[in-house]
């Protein structure tokens, strides 16, 4: 497997694969200032891994994730799971979509291309998680909720059941959202507020 990115996600990455049992063949990053992770080598630059291989997106930042899986279709994304996770049988997985340990993901929930279940995140039953979403360590989304492609749920926030969170919407840590949240809004607080908005 090859893993693309090398930063401290890509780290946790590299422990769910050998948690797993697949072996990383090489680590890629367009910064060429990084030699080693985890006693791995680097290569620069990402456009330089053969053409269809099999590969893990590690990149935090969903703008950066979406651009570079675009820039790259040739590339072979796979979606991994810790095997600490729990994750109903029901649950429906797009691509390149990474699953952390102790996330908790309940029955009848579909989750998109390239979004990233960060640690401990817990997603009930009935929801609907689009492409290149976050869900950050410790959210918890009660059930039959929506989030839009490219949408960062902060560390900590709450979101209570029935309610839809926007496309490239920020949702700040910690934050309890009891009401919609429009594309882009930058949202903090309890009960969240809206303070901004994302650039589209």
């Amino acid at each position: 497997m090859i893993v693309i990115g090398a930063s401290g996600h890509a780290k946790v990455i590299l422990n769910i694969l050998s948690l797993c049992g697949v072996q990383v063949t090489s680590l890629y990053d367009d910064d060429a200032s990084i030699q080693k992770l985890n006693g791995v080598n680097v290569t620069s630059p990402v456009s330089s891994i053969p053409i269809g291989s099999s590969c893990v997106f590690a990149i935090g930042n969903n703008t950066i994730r979406k651009q570079l899986v675009e820039k790259h279709p040739s590339f072979k994304p796979q979606t991994i799971k810790h095997p600490e996770s729990v994750i109903d049988d029901s649950v429906q997985f797009g691509t390149g979509t990474v699953v952390m340990a102790s996330a908790t993901i309940n029955n009848a929930t579909s989750i998109g291309n390239h979004c990233i279940i960060n640690t401990s995140a817990s997603i009930d039953h009935d929801c609907k998680i689009d492409n290149y979403v976050h869900i950050s360590p410790g959210a918890v989304l009660c059930g039959g909720i929506t989030v839009g492609e490219g949408s960062q749920v902060g560390a900590n926030s709450v979101i209570v059941q029935n309610k839809s969170i926007g496309k490239w919407a920020s949702i700040g840590a910690g934050s309890v959202i009891i009401k919609n949240v429009p594309d882009y809004a930058i949202v903090v607080g309890n009960p969240g507020k809206i303070i901004g908005y994302n650039e589209k």
